[in-house]
């Protein structure tokens, strides 16, 4: 099974921190039979998530769930914006897609109504792909599972 994570040690992500130049930088990793398959490196000021890098793995299905990780955890700690400081052209092209980001604009205004929408969307996925969604304290996402430990 799938798991988001967050990271509570720098080692292996030093040259992201340092590109990134935030002191206050998080890393949550995807995690496949304990084995890393992806990341994404942010922060959180006091008006935004600021999102830096991510790796999907080429996975659309894993950027989309680390990003909402991400944007979830803003939610909780009463943020509603998030700013793509995403350096790789590639990496923003996945983001606009998802449509996380619209044009060539770097800020996500009214995150929270953007999580709303995951039920609508996935559900809408559902119907048509036949997915299991459970949706949980530990918010299980058709066998994404997002954990927080403090």
């Amino acid at each position: 099974m799938l798991e988001i994570q967050e990271k509570f040690s720098s080692n292996g992500y030093e040259n992201i921190i340092a590109e990134a130049g935030s002191k206050n930088l998080h890393i949550t990793e995807a995690m496949d039979k304990n084995n890393v398959i992806g990341f994404i490196a942010y922060a959180y000021n006091d008006d935004a998530v600021i999102i830096y890098d991510f790796d999907d793995g080429g996975d659309l299905y894993l950027c989309d769930g680390l990003v909402r990780s991400v944007l979830f955890k803003g939610c909780l700690k009463g943020l509603d914006s998030a700013v793509f400081e995403v350096k790789d052209k590639t990496k923003f092209a996945r983001l606009k897609s998802l449509s996380f980001v619209k044009y060539n604009h770097k800020t996500l205004d009214n995150m929270n109504a953007k999580n709303d929408s995951i039920g609508k969307s996935i559900n809408d996925y559902s119907k048509t792909n036949a997915l299991p969604i459970e949706i949980n304290d530990n918010i299980t996402l058709n066998s994404i599972s997002i954990t927080e430990f403090y």
